[in-house]
């Protein structure tokens, strides 16, 4: 348990007293759907560019891509910038430009624009479902964390409380502080707090990682570490890596990730609030070089904490005036089963470190790589700072709940509720039905978390999420913004190709050393991956070539809309943003100084 101090609780206390002063300043300008839902459409570029940015780098996503670094090395870092960096560009440059001049409130709505009604209700349903379930692991990775660093324990115990409870209100109280600051403040108090929760994260993080540097004898004692030379491209099947290998890594790494960020309203909601559509340009350029340094923040502690040495049950006999003293430092057993300071995977889930560690299909311990981030964290940071680091954690999956329930809420009452069920109320109406969204959404992502539980794998959890619902989703909007032969019919066919393609290709492969059941094989078991990061990236990649090519096949022969109603859908009927005089303040040239800095960062990490 981190041995926190009454400074480190005032830290705490510190940031929600923020996050509620930023809730309750809000609510008096919260007079309309539009306000609620899309923060009024009138943030400037800086706030939008800095809450894309800590939607990117945290959420659930800060502990899930630690976990990453610790069970992969530094070749995570290249599969995160090259999966990350090239998107993001491509949505400022010609997404970005076409989102805003259709004046669409979401990303279903876009495509109900581009398509048709059923094509919008499609997406909107598959989107709802990825919003909830993002939530919800969310949610279940704070109370994980919250179990595992014992937080809760001294005060439980003193009212007598059982392991039960424990659970309960390490769901609840993170979920109730997210609900009411959303209720108060809507999405412009989601975003503000976005803002708030990333200043919070690199001022906790960099002093972890330097800290950690320092423990390990700095960049080259990393280097020199076995975990960081030879673990480090076990996801590609080997040791070493041909370059067929590494072509391939990079290739579903741009795929993969492209899924994600030009897909997920969850994070495109930052474009929408925008108050013009240059300031919704910029926000995913200032991001993205953002995303240039974050390796250093999020991933470097993953792979510092597998590196250092594995702790042990030690005995230590000294003699002082006559008598013999023995020193014993037990070290739980999942510890001792661990990799550095990643302990084993254990049955218990009140208690992460307590019981037999799990075992694999081989008979090797199951590592909790997810533990990454808070034994880093935990294990670095000394008294004041541990404090900041647990804000810090804590803020990020907030962040990723209060994300995923805005998203939500606007998808649920726009697409869903007003296009479909009630198309003709009041603004106010729909006011009051997108604050009982925010509501029921929460609801919906407090029982994922407790069903998520029997998952026990964030990463792999929040990759198959991706795989199956984001990828055919990029398939379909860039067929719609790119070929304006795309029609409704090709892309309703095509989204559910794409999902029942990556849904049937789950089901017959299996990572190496996993049983058949959730991680796969539950049909049969055709072909083996070297890790489950692998079987997700393939599966993304199924599902998008199949929603590829049933689109473009039924779009051949089905009619497609005159070329009149596509003006500021479709890119080459679109009217190009006007560009600055000067050519270093064009986007294009920010984009390339941009791709060339990420460049850079993926050979140091090579």
């Amino acid at each position: 348990m981190p041995n926190l101090a009454p400074v480190d609780w005032m830290i705490v206390l510190i940031y929600l007293f923020f996050i509620f002063g930023v809730g309750f300043s809000l609510k008096p300008y919260i007079a309309s759907s539009e306000d609620f839902l899309l923060a009024g459409r009138s943030m400037p570029a800086w706030l939008c560019g800095l809450a894309f940015l800590s939607v990117t780098v945290s959420s659930q996503q800060v502990i899930a891509i630690a976990a990453a670094g610790a069970q992969y090395g530094l070749a995570s870092a290249q599969f995160y910038l090259l999966g990350a960096i090239p998107p993001i560009l491509f949505l400022a440059l010609f997404m970005t430009p076409l989102f805003y001049a259709s004046k669409a409130r979401s990303v279903p709505e876009f495509l109900g624009l581009r398509f048709d009604a059923k094509t919008r209700t499609l997406n909107a349903c598959l989107f709802a479902l990825v919003a909830i379930f993002g939530a919800g692991l969310s949610l279940y990775a704070m109370a994980w964390l919250m179990q595992a660093l014992h937080i809760f324990d001294i005060l439980l115990h003193a009212q007598r409380l059982g392991e039960t409870w424990i659970l309960v209100i390490a769901i609840a109280v993170p979920a109730a502080i997210v609900l009411v600051y959303l209720l108060l403040g809507g999405l412009t108090g989601a975003l503000y707090n976005q803002v708030i929760q990333f200043f919070v994260l690199v001022a906790a993080l960099f002093p972890a990682v330097f800290v950690g540097l320092n423990q390990i004898g700095g960049w080259r004692g990393l280097m020199a570490q076995e975990p960081v030379t030879t673990y480090v491209r076990q996801w590609m099947g080997g040791q070493g890596a041909s370059a067929a290998s590494v072509a391939v890594a990079l290739g579903l790494g741009v795929a993969f990730g492209a899924a994600f960020w030009c897909t997920d309203f969850r994070v495109l909601q930052t474009v929408f609030a925008a108050k013009d559509a240059a300031a919704a340009r910029k926000a995913p350029l200032l991001a993205a070089a953002g995303v240039v340094i974050a390796p250093l923040l999020i991933i470097l502690p993953g792979v510092i904490a597998v590196a250092l040495p594995t702790p042990h049950t030690s005995e230590v006999v000294h003699n002082e005036n006559g008598a013999i003293y023995h020193d014993i430092t037990v070290v739980p057993q999942a510890v001792q089963a661990g990799r550095g300071l990643i302990p084993a995977r254990t049955y218990s889930f009140i208690d992460p470190m307590a019981g037999k560690p799990l075992l694999d299909a081989n008979g090797k311990p199951l590592l909790e790589f997810a533990m990454a981030m808070p034994i880093a964290v935990t294990h670095f940071l000394p008294t004041g700072l541990l404090g900041l680091g647990l804000t810090a954690l804590f803020a990020c999956l907030m962040s990723g709940v209060a994300a995923g329930i805005a998203a939500f809420n606007t998808v649920f009452t726009c697409d869903l509720y007003q296009a479909a069920i009630h198309k003709d109320a009041s603004d106010r109406h729909y006011l009051f039905v997108a604050r009982w969204a925010a509501a029921g959404g929460m609801v919906l992502a407090v029982g994922v978390a407790c069903t998520a539980i029997q998952f026990h794998n964030l990463l792999e959890a929040l990759a198959l999420a991706f795989a199956v619902l984001n990828a055919p989703q990029l398939a379909t909007l860039l067929l719609g913004m790119f070929w304006k032969r795309a029609t409704g019919h090709g892309a309703f066919a095509g989204l559910v190709a794409g999902i029942a393609a990556a849904v049937l290709h789950h089901g017959v492969t299996l990572p190496a050393g996993a049983r058949p059941g959730y991680h796969g094989g539950w049909i049969a078991v055709f072909r083996r991956y070297p890790s489950p990061f692998a079987q997700d990236a393939w599966t993304a990649i199924f599902a998008f070539a199949a929603c590829l090519i049933l689109t473009i096949a039924v779009s051949v022969f089905t009619r497609p809309r005159p070329a009149a109603e596509l003006a500021g859908l479709v890119h080459s009927l679109t009217p190009p943003p006007p560009r600055h005089g000067v050519w270093w303040k064009r986007p294009e040239t920010a984009a390339a100084f941009i791709l060339a800095a990420a460049l850079v960062v993926v050979a140091v990490f090579h």
